[in-house]
């Protein structure tokens, strides 16, 4: 699941028959009988985001997602639950998409769709995969993610899965873990500072917390994601561990920042931390670090 469109990462927050797995034909029954309650749900949830109805986004949503949603909405300064529905394209729909494969462990399921995933926002798309995540709670399934799985890069994958072999989909990626991923800690209002955390990390995994409250994982990557909270007034505190992925050479550079970003248009954001590791240098495995938000970094992003 290497290839994630960034389309996806917005709507986030965003196949015709159901594969034979080993077990034989009590687990195509089990399937059959889950597959039409996945796509319930998701349906419901699609439609919900399609009328901008913020009581049934609630309704079809698991915990976990509406808290994670609500922090990173707020964290950005925006407005709750408006901001649920400002999202770039419609998520796609699933008709003309096969499923690959449908699968329920404890309280928690995936299901694997396989084909031209429209979201409405170019030509006909080749095709590639959607994998949707449930939750079963309240009495019910609910929509807990989905990623989106571009094979462009992997001719190979897409060639195996259009003749029916679905070996690739046979990795923890695609199948549901049976644990729920537990409900993260809510923050109480708008961040007062918008703050993202960028990382730099050919050939490693670098997993780094802001004030103890934002968890971030990137691997191999050069990324940004919004740090939950934001950042505030006076010391802020930052952890990362660092560790090689296998195939790197161990020499690679990295790079880490935190950057506070201006509500006012013109104003560019202000790097409040930075952790560099030059082309053949050594990281460090653990650190905690401190930035400051001074006065002077405030009057910067207020314009001044």
């Amino acid at each position: 699941m290497s290839i994630v469109s960034s389309v996806t990462r917005r709507f986030i927050d965003i196949l015709a028959a159901v594969a034979v797995l080993a077990g034989g034909a009590g687990d195509l029954r089990a399937q059959n009988a889950l597959q039409p309650q996945l796509e319930a749900t998701y349906n419901h949830w699609r439609d919900a985001m399609v009328r901008k109805s913020g009581a049934a986004w609630k309704a079809h949503t698991s915990a976990r997602r509406q808290a994670e949603v609500r922090n990173r909405i707020l964290s950005e300064r925006a407005a709750f639950p408006g901001a649920v529905f400002e999202i770039p394209a419609a998520p796609p729909a699933l008709a003309g998409l096969r499923a690959l494969q449908v699968t329920a462990k404890g309280a928690t399921a995936k299901a694997v769709y396989f084909g031209k995933v429209d979201f409405g926002v170019g030509a006909s798309p080749p095709d590639n995969l959607l994998v949707l995540s449930f939750v079963n709670e309240r009495g019910g399934w609910k929509y807990d993610g989905a990623e989106f799985i571009n094979l462009a890069a992997m001719p190979d994958v897409r060639a195996k899965l259009r003749s029916g072999d679905i070996s690739p989909l046979k990795t923890p990626e695609f199948l549901p873990s049976g644990q729920p991923a537990p409900v993260p800690i809510q923050v109480q209002g708008p961040a007062k500072y918008i703050s993202k955390v960028y990382v730099y990390c050919p050939g490693r995994e670098v997993q780094v917390m802001v004030n103890k409250i934002s968890r971030h994982t990137f691997a191999n990557t050069k990324e940004a994601e919004v740090v939950i909270g934001g950042a505030r007034d006076g010391a802020n505190e930052i952890q990362f561990t660092v560790k090689a992925l296998p195939g790197s050479e161990g020499n690679e550079p990295m790079t880490i920042r935190v950057y506070l970003f201006s509500e006012i248009q013109g104003v560019n954001p202000v790097k409040a931390f930075e952790y560099q590791v030059a082309e053949g240098g050594k990281p460090k495995a653990f650190d905690t670090r401190n930035f400051q938000v001074t006065p002077a970094i405030v009057a910067k992003l207020r314009g001044k």
